[in-house]
């Protein structure tokens, strides 16, 4: 009976501290509606769980930047985002520009971000892609590549691994922001 219970707490044990270190990974992710995408970055950040971005997130997907805390999101060198007017189907088919969805969504984003899309003319229909050392300025970055991450000088690896949709053998570790990785785009 002891044995039962004793390894019945250490499963207990091993799954919350596998929860309090997941990861959700972002990349290809090319938006779509605003309301499903505040719905899911609001159950993110209830969640706890860290974001890497690995990759192009465009359109809604940029909401997670207002929604998750900012300590909680990481960029890898293949981080992009790309910003742009929000718009609705006209009474003709054509897309256009929806105002007020387009001031909602610019000021779900933090101070940097804004200022960053403002000094570039604003959100209008045409993409602003963020990436590089532009956007390492503005988030820490992360290191997906194993490689990378035991060459870095920071400290050890959290070790997790990245996902079934991250890459192989890959593992996640945020950086400090002495040891930024530099970004050539």
């Amino acid at each position: 009976m002891k044995l039962m219970t004793g390894l019945l707490a250490a499963i207990l044990l091993l799954a919350g501290a596998g929860a309090s270190h997941a990861v959700v990974r972002i990349g290809e992710d090319r938006g779509g509606r605003i309301g499903t995408y505040v719905d899911k970055y609001q159950d993110l950040r209830s969640s706890g769980q860290s974001v890497i971005i690995d990759g192009l997130c465009a359109s809604a997907c940029t909401i997670v930047l207002g929604a998750v805390p900012h300590d909680k999101i990481c960029v890898t060198s293949h981080a992009t985002l790309g910003f742009h007017a929000a718009w609705d189907f006209g009474a003709n088919g054509h897309a256009v520009t929806n105002s007020e969805a387009t001031q909602m969504l610019y000021s779900m984003y933090p101070a940097a971000v804004k200022r960053w899309i403002a000094a570039r003319g604003g959100l209008t229909p045409h993409m602003l892609f963020l990436q590089g050392r532009q956007l390492q300025a503005m988030y820490r970055p992360c290191y997906l590549d194993a490689q990378e991450a035991s060459t870095a000088r920071t400290p050890a690896s959290l070790g997790h691994d990245a996902g079934p949709e991250g890459r192989a053998n890959a593992r996640w570790r945020p950086s400090s922001g002495k040891d930024r990785v530099r970004a050539e785009r």
